[in-house]
């Protein structure tokens, strides 16, 4: 700890909440969603932006203006390549604003764009992204109101950097707090695929596979959810960290335990296959067209028969429960009968995944 003087005299500390001895710097793990993004998070910005609506943790804040609520809600893409199978970083960024929306319980109404293109960007690729924007936009039912474009010199932006914020109305206070025990946990479909595309898509690698990025918009089935149910508590897209760490960070903030069982998790043979071959565990692979919903047990199979009825959700699946015990942990059943706890990742298995 160091004292220093202000402008009266008066003395004060400078501290670091983040343990400089470990890290002086930043490192790439810092934003991979796992425990170090959490503890950066938790200990600095959390620490210094106290209140209410940030203490939320969710994907957006929940704003309140005459007696009417909206969520609001921001993000920046930073996606290599830029191009990948099943998507870009156009779509991606407008689907992951919306998404992040919807897991509010609110209805995605209008978005701003901020451009950060770097020298040499082509102009036809620009071309493409915007196109895909403006698609993607249409297909949200989004308008995009306003925007800011900034160019950095050659090396300073690899291509283009791209940040949403988005607005909606809310339908359904939807909060992590909001998490039961008892509370039956359904992710909408096949985990993993994002991840192992993008790796892919990556020179290098030298990895084939015909895996698609799942990237698409959840809020159309989210809103259908919301009109035939009010017994959805919790809803969250399990982006950066994947399945694994969106768990522990629903368990942490209820206070509760979570129990997933091995055998009822939806892995596609070849996201299977991949993670295998690369030491990858699926569950910390990350998805950008999937949710994860805490839902009543009474409600549980109406809410899963919906969501299996939309092509977003076929391979939808209750794949755990909300635990009175051993709290703030995520216990998988195994398929031969053993228990393992599914901690959140420490770094990032891939880094630049959206």
């Amino acid at each position: 700890m160091e004292e220093k003087q202000n402008k009266n005299g008066q003395e004060f500390a400078l501290t670091c909440p983040i343990p400089i001895s470990e890290y002086d710097t930043i490192t790439i793990a810092h934003g991979g969603g796992g425990t170090l993004m959490h503890q950066l998070i938790q200990k600095m910005f959390l620490s210094q932006f106290d209140n209410p609506y940030i203490n939320l943790q969710h994907d957006g804040a929940i704003l309140e203006f005459e007696n009417k609520k909206i969520a609001f809600s921001t993000d920046t893409y930073v996606v290599q390549p830029i191009f990948f199978p099943g998507g870009d970083i156009g779509e991606l960024s407008v689907y992951g604003t919306v998404n992040d929306l919807a897991m509010c319980g609110a209805k995605p109404r209008f978005i701003s764009l901020g451009f950060v293109l770097e020298e040499g960007l082509k102009v036809e690729e620009l071309w493409r992204i915007v196109l895909s924007i403006q698609k993607a936009a249409k297909r949200c039912g989004v308008k995009i109101v306003t925007g800011d474009t900034k160019v950095v010199e050659r090396g300073k932006a690899d291509k283009i950097f791209i940040n949403t914020t988005g607005v909606g109305e809310i339908i359904s206070e939807i909060s992590p707090f909001n998490c039961k025990v008892g509370d039956d946990i359904i992710i909408s479909g096949d985990i993993g695929e994002h991840g192992i595309a993008i790796m892919a898509a990556r020179g290098g690698l030298n990895f084939e596979t015909s895996i698609k990025s799942d990237t698409a918009p959840l809020n159309h089935l989210i809103e259908k959810l919301l009109r035939n149910s009010q017994n959805i508590h919790v809803l969250r897209d399990p982006t950066r960290g994947g399945v694994a760490s969106t768990l522990n960070e629903i368990a942490e903030s209820a206070n509760v335990g979570i129990e997933i069982y091995e055998d009822k998790l939806p892995i596609g043979d070849q996201v299977r296959a991949a993670c295998e071959i690369l030491g990858f565990d699926p569950l910390y692979v990350a998805n950008e067209g999937k949710f994860i919903a805490f839902v009543d047990p009474n409600d549980s199979e109406k809410i899963l028969q919906i969501i299996q009825s939309d092509p977003l959700g076929k391979n939808a699946q209750i794949i755990g429960k909300v635990v009175a015990n051993h709290k703030k942990t995520v216990i998988m059943k195994t398929s031969i009968g053993s228990n393992r706890i599914v901690d959140m990742i420490s770094g990032e298995q891939l880094p630049r995944i959206c």
